[in-house]
């Protein structure tokens, strides 16, 4: 560990000297050997410290961010040190300008792409996918007649359903959140499914010698066997929805939103606002993303999966 953090220590003071040495004039070849050697001390550092077990926070936090400041810097370096112009890939500084400069425009798309269309459609379209799963498992006709339809209806691409909703809905949130709610009904539905049937046949033996109807059997045995099937949809929900959202602002959508704004931006060759939505849209979804993945955590303590992480 000391060995680790000496070396991140090094490549942190050779990082801060590359980006004072970029303002003296056109880069060297010397100039890229010590980034080279920044980037290797780096990750080297990185190496050292993600083989710690203890504390779990160090390899779950520590780790992945000291990571991602590395490609930051090195994205630094290189847009700077090669001057790419900004119309083709902006720096991370003038990213974080844009950022600083517009945050009442961005957190009016975000409110409307994310707090409106993304949440409302996540909800809907995972509970009704929840419900109609514990209905077909329950109704053989149900199982032959719907199944197929689904693998039919999430085929169909996100640029096909969107203007049909954006005509039947209005072009406000509400045509964004139907959108949504298709493309994460399905998953819901079918990982929900998978979880009820992860029930193995001695459990269900069990709960029908102590007399156990449908019902008690779904609320005790079958719904929490498939817990982690159902979080594994709602992660993968969590990711579609964010898509889906800014996918279908591109097709109308009040003078708001994430997809408007990029859509918007890109027309007047304002690429770092651009990225300054779109980091706005990653950071949105890390944490949603994170958010389920803590309540799974916190749910689902008793599987295997989490029984040998602390052991």
């Amino acid at each position: 560990m000391i060995g680790g953090l000496i070396a991140l220590a090094v490549a942190l003071a050779g990082g801060v000297a590359c980006v004072a040495m970029l303002d003296s004039g056109a880069p060297t070849s010397w100039y890229w050997l010590v980034v080279l050697a920044v980037v290797l001390l780096g990750w080297r550092g990185l190496e050292t410290l993600a083989q710690i077990d203890k504390p779990r926070w160090m390899g779950a936090l520590v780790v992945p961010g000291l990571f991602g400041v590395l490609l930051l810097w090195l994205w630094q370096v290189l847009t700077a040190g090669f001057d790419i112009p900004p119309v083709l890939l902006p720096s991370p500084a003038q990213i974080g300008r844009q950022l600083a400069a517009n945050p009442g425009v961005l957190w009016q798309d975000f409110r409307q792409t994310f707090l409106k269309s993304v949440l409302a459609g996540f909800i809907l379209g995972s509970a009704a996918g929840f419900i109609v799963a514990v209905l077909v498992d329950r109704s053989p006709f149900l199982q032959r007649g719907l199944l197929p339809l689904g693998s039919l209806v999430s085929a169909i691409p996100i640029v096909g359903i969107a203007p049909i909703m954006v005509m039947w809905f209005g072009f406000d949130w509400q045509s964004k959140a139907a959108v949504i709610v298709v493309m994460t009904f399905f998953p819901m539905l079918i990982n929900t499914l998978a979880g009820l049937a992860a029930a193995s046949d001695i459990e269900r033996d069990l709960m029908h010698s102590y007399a156990a109807g449908y019902g008690q059997t779904l609320a005790k045995l079958r719904l929490p066997s498939a817990l982690p099937f159902i979080f594994n949809a709602l992660k993968i929900n969590s990711t579609l929805a964010l898509i889906g959202g800014i996918v279908a602002e591109f097709f109308g959508t009040p003078v708001v939103g994430l997809g408007f704004r990029i859509s918007v931006e890109i027309g007047r060759m304002n690429v770092d606002m651009v990225w300054a939505t779109i980091a706005v849209a990653a950071l949105a979804g890390s944490l949603f993303y994170g958010v389920l993945a803590l309540i799974e955590r916190g749910l689902t303590f008793w599987h295997p999966s989490y029984r040998q992480e602390q052991s």
